[in-house]
């Protein structure tokens, strides 16, 4: 792992690892093709650099000799060079950003299949080192496939050119080439190991800094109307202020040893600029060499360098790059990868039946740390409910989310029917982007149900008016500023009436109701073949369930006849 400290295979390794898979999938040969094009291109770019290269030092050297033949031959040869090249330079520039873009869809839509897949975007919560999962896939993916190619792209016209302008260089004067190669190794293990270490380590904390910062801003906009009723806006805002200072901190802390890489390599840079002149400068004062070997020597000397220098030149985009990898590895090991279990720990075993049953249930919070309930046997029957009550804290809310498959920390068997035959309906109702139509069928996208349908369930759960007030069920909103809480619940029993499940769970799913309402759609369930289970304080609660479980101190519970009638 990269560790924030420096370059090591095991960044090489991380990097392979998130790139490989691209290369070799389906997409493969396309993806090849493209990136042949792009070396082709690139390689003919260092053949016209070359030979524009030698046509400036041949007009030079015409203008010093005062020969006006030689030099407008020279003058146009260069310009017919240029109008062949502009297209070759235009089109390479355009198929690496087509690479690059093709790339990038193929790694989001694979990261977002594993993070949306398996329940991945729920599970990766319980692990706080994977800070900001949306600036991994929206903008880490976007900064790896770009930075990839352009590094790939510079390492190769860096191998072009050395080799193309090498041979120029050694033809004109052999210590030079041996001199150029010793400084730029030295220069290069200067940067990696003074600056290298450290501007990894800076960028990898500035990038989840950012982040952190702009995930609070979020919050505030998420959160707008509870901030505003508490008042909150001055906490807010020490909290948003403390934020940006952790950004402003480790930024001046960056930009002050990017001063530092930027006086050495400046000084390194300009140090070249009289070399050449310096070693070859004495053969032209003796007429051993034209003047415009001079130009031609200075250019190849600078492109030489500068390839023999690439991390040098590159350090900053490097350590970013670096930072990058290490977030896309660690997210994508971690959605990929089974957790790991605690020694002496087990996990719940889950098998498939027609009717719900808890057998020997003994559940613990995802971390292991707290044991909620213990040893706990029950069997729901078809069509009948369960009411599970208790104190606040008592693991209520954590029984539902086992038996939903979201915790399975703890040890015994838990029988129940295939996920998609259940619904669960939150205390807070999960309001989509989109129409409400879309709103009311959610999860379901394909359900082909007549307006008359979605209107009589409307009826059935007291919004009568909703499709009217909001100009019909294709009308578009931010359903969780429009509607009310206890609105947004009605809206979760009109999906509930309207997608069928064999099973529903409802936690607290009608605590925003007055009892008028909520007796009037736990009537309606009772009167479907519906098998559900709640949970509530309400006592009014148990005359819609045939058993109640409480959850009671110590871990301990108890299962008694309910109110049913």
């Amino acid at each position: 792992m990269l560790n924030k400290k420096g370059f090591n295979l095991d960044l090489l390794k991380d990097f392979w690892s998130i790139a490989k898979p691209y290369w070799f999938s389906t997409n493969k040969w396309q993806a090849r093709g493209l990136l042949l094009l792009v070396i082709v291109l690139l390689g003919t770019f260092t053949i016209f650099n070359l030979f524009l290269t030698n046509q400036r030092a041949e007009f030079i050297s015409a203008l010093s000799a005062q020969d006006s033949e030689r030099f407008w031959a020279s003058i146009i040869q260069f310009f017919v060079t240029v109008v062949i090249a502009v297209p070759f330079v235009s089109s390479y520039s355009f198929i690496r950003q087509k690479l690059s873009i093709f790339w990038r869809q193929w790694m989001t839509n694979s990261l977002m299949k594993s993070y949306l897949g398996d329940r991945s975007f729920y599970k990766i919560s319980y692990h706080p080192e994977i800070d900001n999962p949306d600036q991994r896939i929206a903008q880490d993916i976007k900064s790896f496939t770009d930075q990839s190619l352009s590094f790939l792209v510079t390492i190769l016209n860096a191998i072009f050119q050395l080799f193309g302008f090498s041979a120029l260089l050694w033809s004109i004067s052999k210590p030079l080439v041996f001199f150029i190669v010793i400084y730029a190794v030295v220069g290069t293990v200067i940067t990696t190991g003074v600056f290298g270490k450290v501007l990894i380590g800076i960028n990898f904390e500035q990038l989840k800094r950012e982040a952190n910062f702009r995930f609070g801003l979020i919050r505030v906009r998420e959160n707008a109307e509870s901030i505003a009723f508490y008042r909150g806006e001055q906490r807010e805002l020490q909290q948003a202020n403390n934020l940006f200072l952790d950004v402003f901190n480790n930024f001046n802390r960056l930009i002050k040893w990017q001063l530092y890489l930027d006086i050495f390599r400046n000084g390194y840079e300009f140090i070249t600029w009289a070399l050449p002149s310096i070693i070859i400068g004495p053969r032209v004062l003796s007429g051993e060499l034209e003047i415009g070997v001079v130009t031609q020597a200075g250019v190849a000397f600078a492109v030489i360098l500068s390839s023999l220098t690439v991390i040098i030149n590159q350090l900053d985009r490097l350590t970013e790059f670096a930072a990058g990898i290490n977030r896309l590895s660690t997210f994508s090991v971690t959605i990929k990868s089974p957790p790991k279990l605690p020694e002496g720990e087990s996990i719940i075993n889950t098998v498939k039946n027609s009717d719900l049953a808890l057998e020997h249930l003994t559940l613990k919070t995802p971390n292991y740390q707290r044991t909620l309930v213990r040893n706990l046997s029950l069997k729901i029957p078809s069509g009948n409910g369960l009411l599970i009550m208790g104190a606040s804290g008592s693991g209520k809310s954590s029984i539902l989310r086992a038996i939903a498959g979201l915790w399975n920390s703890g040890k015994g068997v838990i029988y129940r029917p295939r996920l998609n035959e259940i619904l669960f309906l939150p205390q807070k109702p999960y309001m989509v982007l989109g129409s409400l139509r879309q709103q009311l069928l959610y999860p379901q996208s394909n359900l082909n149900i007549s307006d008359v349908e979605i209107q009589e369930v409307l009826d059935r759960v007291n919004l009568s008016q909703l499709a009217e007030r909001f100009n019909g069920l294709d009308a578009v909103e931010n359903w969780s500023q429009v509607l009310s809480v206890g609105e947004q619940q009605r809206v979760a029993f009109a999906r509930l009436f309207l997608t069928k499940p064999n099973y529903v769970i409802l936690d607290e799913a009608t605590s925003a109701l007055d009892v008028s309402t909520e007796k009037l759609l736990y009537q309606q369930l009772q009167g479907t073949s519906l098998t559900f289970i709640s949970v509530g304080h309400r006592p009014t609660l148990k005359n819609y369930h045939q058993q109640l479980l409480e959850i009671t101190a110590n871990e301990s519970w108890q299962i008694t006849a309910g109110d049913y009638n």
